[in-house]
């Protein structure tokens, strides 16, 4: 079996490397957390970095999470784990030489499209997030589940299932988060501290993006966006547009919400839809991708026209 294969490629590496998606969420830091911690419990005295550019300060209480490097003295590793990532090219292209000259390269995912461009992949598509595959992988592999790695793997469920809202979540969900209360682990304070509590900044972006919100098609798809000078202006960090496209999906008739906002190589398309509309194959258009009710895009447009582009593709698929 493929993860009996795994755990023996893990085993014999002297160096692992653990990446994920560029703009990391609570899934993509819980589930790399976790499987650092993981590897590390296997002894040996590995080496086990985790790389990432920045990410949300409000995921600064995860254990271990003071150890994520922005950079390595490291030239080639023994093994690459890529997580929560459906296609290579969502990894920080920086970040993709060492997947790339890994010995041994290795994926866990949830998309409902993954390009499998490992040598071995894990991909559950009907997972609600890549941090229940590790539950059971690491169940398989006989991992001790400490408080450490159960507050990161509950991290990533809570953020990836919007706090256990979503259509996404399985039974599996909900056995995992009865079992992490009986260790001990606070569900309520992991929910408040990732998901509800927010900086000044992000307050003063989202009241922003509200007042910039539009609606069309008779109500069933809202818009908004924020600009870099927006991002500039209000001192925005990493993680503080989170949130924003879920504005326009709790409104009473809205089907789809879409939220663009700017980086550096051009705008991100983020979309969430309530009942009907795949958001993935809409987000596919545009070389992006995710789940049915959410997915993202890159758009090398200008504002407008990537705001005309994505919302001529929703339209389309709307009853």
């Amino acid at each position: 079996m493929t993860l009996d294969e795994i755990i023996v490629e893990i085993k014999n590496a002297s160096s692992v490397v653990i990446l994920a998606h560029e703009g990391p969420d609570g899934d993509a830091i819980g589930s790399s957390l976790a499987m650092k911690h993981a590897i590390k419990s296997l002894g040996g005295g590995k080496r086990v970095d985790i790389l990432m550019k920045d990410y949300p300060a409000n995921f600064s209480y995860l254990p271990g999470v003071e150890e994520i490097l922005k950079e390595t003295d490291v030239e080639k590793y023994d093994l690459a784990i890529v997580l929560d990532c459906p296609d290579l090219n969502r990894v920080n292209e920086e970040y993709r030489k060492y997947f790339e000259t890994a010995e041994v390269k290795v994926e866990f995912d949830h998309h409902s499209k993954n390009a499998m461009f490992a040598d071995y992949n894990i991909v559950n598509h009907v997972s609600p997030a890549c941090s229940q595959v590790l539950v059971s992988t690491f169940g398989y592999w006989g991992i001790e589940m400490t408080k450490d790695i159960i507050i990161c793997l509950i991290t990533g469920i809570i953020t990836d299932t919007g706090g256990f809202k979503n259509s996404n979540i399985t039974t599996e969900t909900f056995e995992f988060a009865a079992w992490a209360l009986t260790k001990g682990v606070n569900i309520s304070k992991i929910y408040n501290t990732s998901m509800m509590i927010m900086s000044k900044n992000k307050f003063e972006v989202q009241k922003l993006a509200n007042e910039r919100l539009e609606f069309h098609a008779d109500g069933k798809v809202t818009f908004t966006y924020i600009t870099l000078e927006d991002s500039e202006r209000l001192g925005l960090k990493e993680g503080d547009h989170d949130g924003i496209v879920e504005i326009g999906r709790c409104i009473e008739g809205v089907e789809v919400s879409v939220f663009l906002y700017e980086k550096a190589n051009g705008f991100k398309a983020s979309l969430r839809s309530n009942d009907y509309v795949n958001v993935a194959e809409v987000c596919t258009t545009f070389s992006g991708g995710g789940h049915i009710k959410a997915a993202g895009a890159t758009m090398t447009k200008d504002l407008e026209e990537s705001k005309q582009l994505i919302l001529g593709e929703v339209f389309k698929k709307l009853k």
